[in-house]
C-alpha cells in the first residue's frame, strides 16, 4: 500500500453505483403500473440491453459500467453480464476499493438523471414518488454491506415541495448521508435555484446538516447537439465531457449571487465531478463584478465577497488534475477541495486497456506527496468527512 493511502482513510466522494435490473420492478406493484414502471428489456436498435420508463427509452442499462473495458467510449457493454463484476457487484467493490486504496465512497445515481429529472417522464406523480423511495431504499440496503465505507446520498422528489421534505427526513433517518439535487429545477418546469420557492428546502437541509451536492448533467443537456455527425464519436464524446464540467459554473453562480449562501450560512454545497482548476478564475471573475457592479451598494447586507462565500461552504471534486489543481490549491487552499474517482464511469480514475488513468494510490502519492500532511490530510479525508458528518 502506498504512503498515503496507508495514512488516511481516502473518501472517494464522486462514485456511481450500476442499478440492478430488478430495482424498481421488484419494489413497486407491477399489477398496479404495467410497463410504466422502470424496467430493462432488449434495445434491438441499439443491440443493448437499455432502460424504459413506459415506453421511453432512458438511459443504456450497462453502458455505465466501463471501469476495465477494453474500448474507449462511446463503445460500451451491452449487457450488465459483459461488464466487469467489480462495476456493479457489491463484493467485487470493495475489494476494487481495497486494491485502489480507497477507503470511502460516496455513492450517485445513473438511470434517473443525476438530479431526479427523468422520473418526470413516468407522468405520475404517486409512482414518481415510489421510484424515489424505491431508489432510496435499495441503495442504503446496497450500502449496508460495509456501511461505514459506502456513503449513500438521496434523490429527492424535488417537483412536490411537501413530499421532498418529507422524503429527506425518511432517507436521512435509513441512513443516506447527503442530497442530490437538481442543478437546473426550470428545464423540467420548476422554478431556478434562485427562487424563494426553494427556501424550505435548504432551511430544512441546513437544520439536517445534510450537504447539497449538485453532480454534473442533471439538467439541460442540448450542448450534446453542438456538434454536427462530421465530427467524429470519440471527439464529440471527449467534448461532451468538459463541457458538462465547465456547466456547474452556472450553479455556483445562482447559489452565490442569488443569495442562497447568504441566507443559510450553515448550509454546504458540493460540485461534483466538475473538477477544481477553473474555480480560481470564476472567484477571481466574481469578485471583480460584483465590486464593479455595485452589488455592495445594492445589498448591504451581504458581507462577503462571492470568494469568501464559496470559502464558507462550497466545496470542488477533482480527479485526474495536475498542474490546475496545484493553481485551485494555491487561490483556494486546502479547505474546499475533495478527492473523487468518478468509478465506474467512462472516463473514471481506474486502470484499463482503453485509459490513461492509473491506480488511485498511486496518482494520490504523485500528486500529494510533497504537500505537507494537514493539506493532504484535508483533500483526500478531513473535509468529506465533516462536510458527510461521518465519525
Amino acid at each position: 500500500m502506498n504512503t498515503l493511502t496507508s495514512q488516511f482513510k481516502v473518501i472517494d466522494t464522486d462514485t456511481h453505483i450500476v442499478e440492478p435490473y430488478d430495482l424498481w420492478t421488484s419494489r413497486i406493484p407491477v399489477a398496479k403500473y404495467g410497463d410504466a414502471v422502470p424496467h430493462v428489456r432488449w434495445d434491438a436498435n441499439m443491440q443493448e440491453d437499455a432502460w424504459y420508463f413506459g415506453k421511453d427509452r432512458v438511459a443504456t442499462a450497462a453502458g455505465i459500467a466501463m471501469a476495465t473495458w477494453p474500448e474507449f467510449p462511446p463503445h460500451r457493454p451491452a449487457r450488465i453480464e459483459d461488464a466487469s463484476p467489480r462495476t456493479w457487484r457489491v463484493e467485487d467493490r470493495l475489494k476494487t476499493m481495497d486494491e485502489s486504496g480507497i477507503y470511502a465512497q460516496v455513492l450517485y445515481p445513473n438511470i434517473a438523471g443525476f438530479g431526479s429529472g427523468e422520473y418526470l417522464r413516468l407522468n405520475d406523480r404517486e409512482l414518481m414518488l415510489l421510484c424515489v423511495q424505491a431508489y432510496n431504499d435499495w441503495l442504503v440496503e446496497y450500502a449496508s454491506a460495509a456501511p461505514k465505507r459506502l456513503l449513500p446520498m438521496m434523490a429527492l422528489p424535488f417537483w412536490d415541495m411537501e413530499a421532498t421534505l418529507k422524503e429527506m427526513l425518511r432517507a436521512a433517518k435509513i441512513g443516506h448521508k447527503g442530497i442530490v439535487m437538481c442543478s437546473e429545477p426550470e428545464y423540467f418546469g420548476m422554478p431556478k435555484l434562485t427562487n424563494p420557492h426553494w427556501d424550505r428546502l435548504w432551511a430544512q437541509a441546513q437544520d439536517m446538516n445534510l450537504a447539497i451536492n449538485f453532480h454534473i448533467g442533471t439538467g439541460d443537456q442540448g450542448f450534446r447537439e453542438l456538434m454536427d455527425d462530421s465530427v467524429t464519436p470519440h471527439a464529440k464524446f471527449s467534448s461532451q465531457g468538459i463541457l458538462l464540467f465547465l456547466s456547474n459554473a452556472q450553479v455556483l453562480d445562482q447559489i452565490i449571487v442569488g443569495g442562497i449562501c447568504h441566507r443559510f450560512p450553515r448550509l454546504n454545497f458540493v460540485s461534483v465531478e466538475s473538477g477544481v482548476g477553473w474555480l480560481p478564475f470564476m472567484l477571481e471573475s466574481m469578485d471583480w463584478q460584483w465590486k464593479n457592479s455595485g452589488v455592495r451598494e445594492e445589498h448591504p447586507e451581504y458581507k462577503l465577497l462571492p470568494s469568501e462565500f464559496f470559502k464558507r461552504q462550497i466545496y470542488g471534486c477533482f480527479w485526474f488534475e495536475r498542474k490546475t489543481l496545484d493553481h485551485a490549491i494555491e487561490y483556494l487552499g486546502a479547505d474546499n477541495i475533495m478527492y473523487e474517482t468518478d468509478f465506474p464511469h467512462p472516463t473514471c480514475m481506474y486502470p484499463g486497456p482503453a485509459t490513461t488513468a492509473i491506480m488511485p494510490s498511486e496518482y494520490i502519492e504523485q500528486s500529494f506527496g510533497s504537500y505537507p500532511r494537514d493539506v493532504a490530510e484535508k483533500i483526500l479525508y478531513g473535509n468529506a468527512a465533516r462536510v458527510y458528518n461521518l465519525d
